[in-house]
C-alpha cells in the first residue's frame, strides 16, 4: 500500500474526483503537499479551472492560479493515482429516495481506470453501509481486482458550508476510517497535513457515514422546531424574532431561526437516513415530520403573500411579485436544492406574475437546472408585492424608499421578509405593509 511518506515526496500523486465545492478546495489545499490530479467529467469546468477561476467562488482565483493541481477530464489519467478521493454529490430525486447516480457513476469510472495498491475514499454524503454495500462491489467489478486484498477504502465526510471563509476545509475537525487500519492510518496522515482543527478517527466506516447524515438531520429538525413556531407565532400575532430574541437570552437557548431549508445537505441529508431506516423496516417520526414542515415553508410562504395581497385590495391573479434572492443561502452563487423555487411554483398557481432577480447567481444555471429566468433587479418594477427570500449583502441597499419605488402603487406596498433581512420600524415607518416569518 502507498505510503504517505510517497505522496509527501511526489513520488505518488493523489487525485480527486468531483472539482464542485467541496473537490477543487480539498485537490488546492492538498497539493501545498503533494502531488494532486483533479478529474472532473465536465470539459467546461475542467477548462474553466486551468484558465484559474473557479465560478463557485470557493477558492480565490488567486490561491487556483497558484495551486498545482493537474486537472483533467480523461479518467484514463487516474491510473496513475494511488489514493483516489471521491467527492461528487449525493442528491435526491423526485421522490425524495438518493439518487446514486453521481456516486455510482464515479464509482464506475474509477474502478476501470485504479491500480492494484489503490486506496479510494469516499466524501460524498451518503447513508450508513452505502459505502461497503454499494460502492464496493462497483470498484471489485470494473476493476477486477479484490477488496481488502487488492484496494482498499476509506470515507471521510465533507463539512464544507459554502461561502463561510470562517469555517473552511481547514477549520473545520476531519472525520476519518478506513477498512482497515493501515488505511486510517495513511487517511489521517493525508487529511492531517491539511486540517489544522485535528482529526477524529471513526472506528468504522458506517460510524463516519452515520456521524456525518445526523450532522445536517439535527440542524434540519432544529429549524423545523423554529418554522414551526413560527406559523403559531403568525396565528397568534406575535414576532417571531422578538420571541426568540427574549428566548435567547436563557445561556442554554440555541439560536435557530425560522426558514426555507434547501442546499446540498441539511434539506437532503435526512433523507438518506429514513431511506435506510425505513428499508430496516422502522419508520421513522421525528425524522420525517420535520422534513414535512420544512418542505411545506414555501408554500406557506406563498400563501401569506397571497393573503397579504388580498388585504391590500389587490386581485390576485395577474398581480407581480418581485422575489430578491434564488439562491439557496446568502452571499453565494449556489443554487442546489433552493427552495425559493416552491415560493415561486406556488404563486404561479395562484395566477400570480413572478419575477425574480438573484444578485449572485448565475442565469444561465437557473435556467438550465430550474428553467427559471433571473432578471436583472432593475427590471423589477411596477409591483404589488416584494419578497426578500435571500439575504444577499447586495440587498443592504434596498432602503424603505428605493423599495417603496418599485411598487405600481407605493401607498400600497407589501414586504415579506423570509429573512428579517429589514428593520420593521424603518418599514413601518415608511407606510409598508411589512410583514416577515
Amino acid at each position: 500500500m502507498v505510503t504517505f511518506e510517497a505522496l509527501q515526496q511526489g513520488k505518488e500523486t493523489l487525485a480527486v474526483v468531483g472539482l464542485g465545492y467541496v473537490g477543487l478546495p480539498l485537490a488546492v489545499a492538498l497539493s501545498r503537499h503533494m502531488k494532486v490530479l483533479g478529474f472532473d467529467i465536465s470539459a467546461q469546468r475542467v477548462k474553466e479551472l486551468q484558465d484559474g477561476h473557479d465560478r463557485t467562488r470557493e477558492v480565490d482565483d488567486g490561491k487556483l492560479q497558484t495551486a498545482d493541481v493537474r486537472y483533467t477530464c480523461d479518467p484514463a489519467e487516474l491510473r496513475q493515482a494511488a489514493v483516489i478521493i471521491v467527492a461528487v454529490p449525493t442528491p435526491i430525486d423526485g421522490h425524495r429516495s438518493p439518487d446514486l447516480t453521481p456516486v455510482v457513476g464515479a464509482s464506475k469510472t474509477v474502478g476501470q481506470n485504479m491500480s492494484r495498491g489503490c486506496v479510494v475514499v469516499y466524501e460524498s454524503t451518503v447513508y450508513p453501509g452505502l459505502t461497503e454495500e454499494i460502492c464496493v462491489p462497483i470498484l471489485e467489478r470494473e476493476s477486477g481486482l479484490a477488496f481488502g486484498k487488492d484496494f482498499t477504502i476509506g470515507y471521510s465526510p465533507e463539512r464544507i458550508n459554502p461561502g463561510d471563509k470562517v469555517h473552511t476545509l481547514e477549520t473545520i475537525t476531519k472525520v476519518v476510517s478506513g477498512s482497515d487500519d493501515p488505511t486510517a492510518d495513511l487517511l489521517v496522515k493525508v487529511y492531517g497535513s491539511v486540517v489544522t482543527a485535528g482529526i477524529h478517527r471513526a472506528s468504522s466506516i458506517k460510524v463516519a457515514e452515520a456521524a456525518k447524515v445526523i450532522e445536517n438531520t439535527q440542524r434540519d429538525l432544529n429549524i423545523a422546531l423554529m418554522n414551526e413556531l413560527a406559523i403559531i407565532f403568525g396565528r397568534l400575532g406575535i414576532d417571531t424574532l422578538e420571541v426568540l430574541e427574549a428566548a435567547g437570552s436563557k445561556w442554554n437557548f440555541l439560536p435557530f431561526r425560522p426558514g426555507l431549508v434547501g442546499g446540498h445537505c441539511i434539506g437532503v441529508d435526512p433523507y438518506y437516513l429514513t431511506y435506510k431506516a425505513e428499508e430496516l423496516g422502522y419508520h421513522p417520526e421525528v425524522i420525517l415530520a420535520g422534513r414535512r414542515i420544512n418542505d411545506n415553508m414555501g408554500k406557506y410562504v406563498a400563501e401569506c403573500t397571497v393573503k397579504r395581497l388580498i388585504k391590500s385590495g389587490r386581485v390576485i391573479s395577474g398581480a407581480r411579485v418581485g422575489i430578491f434572492g434564488f439562491t439557496f443561502k446568502e452571499n453565494v452563487p449556489d443554487l442546489r436544492n433552493t427552495r425559493v423555487v416552491d415560493v415561486i411554483r406556488e404563486l404561479e398557481d395562484y395566477g400570480v406574475q413572478v419575477l425574480v432577480s438573484d444578485a449572485e447567481a448565475d442565469p444561465a444555471e437557473a435556467l438550465h437546472e430550474y428553467g427559471q429566468i433571473l432578471l436583472p433587479q432593475e427590471d423589477l418594477r411596477n409591483l404589488d408585492a416584494v419578497i426578500l427570500a435571500v439575504g444577499h449583502s447586495a440587498y443592504k441597499a434596498l432602503t424603505p424608499e428605493a423599495i417603496r419605488s418599485l411598487f405600481a402603487q407605493p401607498d400600497k406596498s407589501v414586504v415579506l421578509d423570509v429573512k428579517s433581512f429589514f428593520d420593521p420600524a424603518a418599514m413601518s415607518g415608511a407606510g409598508i405593509d411589512y410583514w416577515r416569518l
